[in-house]
């Protein structure tokens, strides 16, 4: 083989390499860089790093998963989450957590993580769980879910949490991004603002226009939650 074959194949390679390396959040180049809560210098693909001079614990620790959320609006979930903006400290490193509170039947509607792969411990309750796979099969994968229980939903795929039980239902999710993002699916289709036109979700939907007024007017802002 050539030295221009072998130069081309080491090319290639290494871009094959540099895209698996990037799927997720990029390593560091240093032992840590604290988030600063913002910055004059414009935008950045994360956080801009705090003088390691001046980082101190607490920029690692946060205390705000010690206590149940309120539940109380119609879908019944409370999340916290411990992601960069929360906990500092995680800027750079990939990962991030949160704290979900379910009341009895409460709903962690169908949504995606379009940064990062979650994974979900049951910690109280009783939890069906599941996600779908990308078009054209749809296929579901579910369990249902008992205390010390773990599933994982693979990144960017729709998924969901219901409580199947008559008591409230706790679980600690983890993700591989310190900002994994959050989508909801109907918040997003119904609560959009400005709203999708009528006409493109009646055509979707295949439905009347009746009923998507209807839909829309049960996911107005003070309805949404966000992780």
């Amino acid at each position: 083989m050539s030295n221009i074959h072998y130069f081309t194949l080491t090319i290639a390679i290494l871009a094959l390499a540099s895209s698996v390396a990037y799927a997720s959040d990029p390593d560091p180049l240093q032992d840590f860089c604290v988030a600063l809560d913002e910055s004059k210098a414009g935008f950045v693909n994360g956080k801009f790093c705090k003088d390691p001079k001046l980082v101190k614990a607490d920029d690692f620790f946060y205390s705000g998963l010690r206590n149940a959320g309120n539940t109380s609006n119609p879908f019944g979930i409370s999340v916290t989450p411990a992601l960069v903006t929360e906990l500092p400290g995680l800027n750079t490193l990939g990962i991030s957590i949160a704290r979900v509170d379910l009341a009895p039947n409460g709903i962690s509607s169908p949504h995606t993580h379009p940064r990062a792969t979650e994974i979900l411990i049951c910690l109280e309750g009783t939890l069906y769980v599941g996600f779908i796979t990308s078009n054209p099969e749809h296929r579901l994968f579910a369990k249902t879910l008992h205390e010390g229980d773990v599933f994982v939903f693979p990144r960017g795929l729709v998924h969901f949490q219901l409580n199947l039980g008559k008591t409230k239902a706790r679980s600690i999710v983890a993700f591989n991004s310190q900002n994994p993002g959050f989508i909801t699916i109907p918040n997003t289709i119904f609560g959009s603002n400005p709203p999708i036109p009528t006409d493109v979700l009646t055509k979707a939907f295949q439905v009347d226009k009746k009923v998507i007024d209807q839909i829309q007017k049960q996911f107005e802002s003070e309805n949404n939650y966000h992780e």
